[in-house]
């Protein structure tokens, strides 16, 4: 299952019932688990580990060196989970000294045409991005959070789970889980109702969260007081816990 014209290194381990289309390459220090399907003119750089039935498109770049102008040569690595999918034109770099040395992919996200993910950054489980969505280095994305066309991410921001960006959104700063973020710079504009209806979230969940988001952002209260307000609501609230929690470990500032 591996075409004649692909150029497979001899150090690469490919798992079982692969398929390596014409003309793609594979570098030594690869891993490609099995049931994984390469389209044609790939290009999987040293470094690279890929799990389980993933699929990629023609033309992706996977596990190239960082854009990073530090990086010499130094052994970096890209991971990515199981049940990917990663259409035409991705790049997918390698880690960086500057960071943890390692790109991580998780499972089951849908990568369209042109997405970039720059060094060290890290994708949760169940991630859409549209096409020509791009993360700068050391970023992090949350399970099930969208990424609308375009949207471009500045470096160390964090993106919260089951959040959603709108097409053309710049995220400067962190967008919290469960919310909606479009525009340049990218502001919140509600809770992601639509989305966690198909999730699975219950009706008393998305109401309480409502309520965490207008605590947050309708009110007068600055963000210390808002924080507090939102413990209250927190009991038997799983979800809003976790908002508190990735408020106040926020690095850069949540969008506001």
């Amino acid at each position: 299952m591996i075409h004649h014209t692909a150029l497979v290194h001899s150090g690469a381990i490919v798992g079982r019932n692969v398929s390596i289309g014409p003309y793609s390459i594979v570098e030594d220090d690869v891993v490609l688990g099995d049931d994984t399907d390469v389209g044609p003119h790939v290009v999987i750089k040293s470094g690279t580990q890929i799990g389980s039935g993933n699929r990629v498109y023609q033309f992706a770049s996977i596990g190239d060196a960082p854009q990073y102008a530090g990086y010499r040569n130094e052994d970096t690595r890209l991971l990515i989970g199981d049940r990917n999918v990663i259409r035409e034109y991705v790049t997918l770099n390698r880690g960086s000294p500057a960071g943890t040395g390692v790109t991580r992919i998780g499972n089951d996200n849908f990568l369209m045409a042109y997405v970039h993910i720059a060094h060290d950054s890290v994708l949760g489980d169940g991630t859409i991005f549209a096409n020509g969505a791009s993360l700068a280095g050391h970023v992090s994305v949350g399970d099930f959070a969208i990424l609308g066309g375009f949207t471009l991410v500045h470096q160390f921001c964090r993106i919260g789970e089951h959040s959603i960006t709108g097409i053309g959104a710049v995220c400067l700063k962190d967008v919290p889980p469960y919310v909606v973020a479009t525009g340049n710079a990218a502001e919140p504009y509600g809770i992601n109702t639509k989305g966690l209806r198909r999730r699975g979230f219950s009706e008393l969940s998305i109401v309480a969260l409502k309520k965490a988001y207008r605590c947050l952002y309708r009110s007068s209260n600055d963000l210390h007081t808002a924080l507090q307000e939102l413990r209250l609501l927190a009991s038997d609230q799983p979800e809003i816990e976790k908002l508190i929690s990735f408020v106040e470990s926020s690095q850069r500032g949540i969008i506001r």
